[in-house]
This record gives structure tokens, C-alpha cells and sequence, in this order.
């Protein structure tokens, strides 16, 4: 039991995963599928920020003489350049909103589904 509370940060990262993907498949409101979309990103950017700190590990700098735990500095760096991409991502899909709202007046998917049904093809 003490093994599986040991992990709560995992444990926290699948109940945000969970709940992001809830958000984007249950939802028909295209802003709130968005909302969705930067939960589950924050919830990977978590999983990768954990997974690289080790207990008790120290910055990779090299000492003379000492040979300490290092932690790995990558999975950081990597998130840094995924949150970058996850806001203009973002960014992006909000303004394709914007003008879906433009066009239909609606952000819901389902009544954009319908007005573009009752539209003839030209």
C-alpha cells in the first residue's frame, strides 16, 4: 500500500489525463473542448516534469573530486518547448473559433452540424 501512495504524482497525472479527455470527447461546446485539450497537455507536461526529478538528485554540475545523484535536466527543457507549442496551439484553435462563431453564430458542434445539413450545396 505504502508503494502505491508513493506514486501519487502519477496517480494525479491519470485523473487529469482522464478528466481532459472527458472533457474533449463528452463536450459538444468547441471552447470547452479546448479547455479539455489544455488539461490532458498539462497533464503530460506533469507526467515528463516528475519523471525527471530524481530523490535527492542535485543539478548536473560536475564538482571535482564528488560524485553525487544527478537529475536530468531534459525533460524539463522539453516541457519548456511543449508549452510553447501547446499556447500557439491553443492560440490558434481559439481564433478558428472565433470565426466559426463569425460564420454560425454557434460554438456548439452539434448545431453547426445541423445549419451546415440545412444548407443546400451550391
Amino acid at each position: 500500500m505504502e508503494k502505491i501512495a508513493g506514486l501519487y504524482s502519477y496517480w494525479i497525472v491519470v485523473v487529469l489525463m482522464m478528466a481532459g479527455l472527458y472533457i474533449m470527447i463528452a463536450r459538444y461546446n468547441l471552447t470547452k473542448k479546448i479547455i479539455g485539450l489544455g488539461l490532458f497537455q498539462t497533464s503530460i507536461f506533469y507526467l515528463y516534469i516528475t519523471m525527471g526529478k530524481v530523490a535527492g538528485g542535485t543539478a548536473p554540475i560536475l564538482i571535482d573530486g564528488e560524485q553525487p545523484v544527478y537529475s536530468n535536466p531534459v525533460p524539463h527543457v522539453l516541457i519548456l518547448t511543449a508549452i510553447v507549442v501547446g499556447v500557439a496551439t491553443s492560440a490558434v484553435a481559439l481564433a478558428l473559433i472565433v470565426r466559426i462563431y463569425e460564420e454560425y453564430g454557434t460554438v456548439e458542434e452539434d448545431e453547426i452540424k445541423a445549419i451546415e445539413a440545412a444548407e443546400p450545396e451550391a
